[in-house]
């Protein structure tokens, strides 16, 4: 199969591989404006708590590097450097519509001397080998073309020592609750999509993209794949979201 043969999945379509990262800009630049809004909208505000655990089981310490890919407006940026105390975070998207609304928040201003906005790739990052003490991606990974190739990078641009957070929307383990849990995302949410950003599409296909990605354990073979040692996840939320770990050796 050659380059051009090969294909992806947006959503529930199936596409050509070069097709997706475009499309993908095409969504987020379409909500970022609305973007955080969204998200409290959708979660009820629980992806703070999610994002409060990943720090939590992070335990970010002064003067480490952070790269925090698909970083988008800066919530986990803003995060880590709070919690740390001192250090530096870069947030790399694909979308710079998405870094403009993050460098528009207070804590970016407060935060201005510790920050790197770029816009870049998961699967290509524009970092030497070695760079980074922490990489971080939240929401973000099931949107990558090829999720393997942005491990393999994240592993690639740590230092030995670091560590590898991942956040996601996962699977629940009660077929019940799964079902009522896809009728509250498939009906609620492109309709929420609607009314707030003024784009169903965009929102539809991020429902979808949920239930493409991978579950718990499928994804944690792809963390391990990578070359992450002492690898594991834990649930938040009964599954509906999921925080994998890996540490490079």
């Amino acid at each position: 199969m050659t380059e051009t043969d090969r294909t992806t999945h947006f959503g529930f379509e199936t596409i050509p591989e070069h097709d997706k990262a475009g499309r993908v800009r095409g969504v987020f630049s379409s909500v970022a404006s609305k973007y955080d809004v969204m998200n409290d909208a959708m979660s009820l505000g629980i992806h703070r708590l999610w994002k409060d655990a990943m720090m939590d089981w992070l335990a970010p310490r002064p003067g480490q590097r952070l790269l925090d890919v698909a970083g988008g407006t800066g919530d986990i940026a803003f995060r880590f450097l709070s919690r740390a105390g001192s250090g530096h975070a870069t947030v790399l998207d694909l979308t710079a519509p998405m870094l403009d609304e993050g460098r528009k928040r207070a804590e970016a201003a407060d935060m201005a001397d510790n920050l790197d906005w770029i816009v870049g790739d998961a699967m290509a990052l524009p970092f030497a080998n070695n760079s980074f003490d922490v990489y971080t991606i939240s929401f973000g990974i099931r949107n990558v073309t090829r999720p393997q190739e942005a491990l393999a990078e994240a592993y690639r641009v740590l230092r030995p020592g670091g560590r590898l957070m991942v956040l996601e929307f996962s699977q629940l383990p009660n077929d019940m609750m799964q079902r009522l849990y896809d009728f509250y995302s498939f009906n609620a949410i492109p309709v929420m999509g609607r009314v707030i950003t003024g784009d169903r599409d965009s929102y539809q296909y991020l429902v979808e993209s949920i239930r493409r990605f991978p579950d718990q354990e499928a994804f944690l073979s792809m963390v391990r794949q990578a070359g992450f040692e002492t690898a594991k996840y834990r649930n938040l939320s009964l599954g509906i979201a999921c925080l994998h770990s890996g540490w490079k050796l």
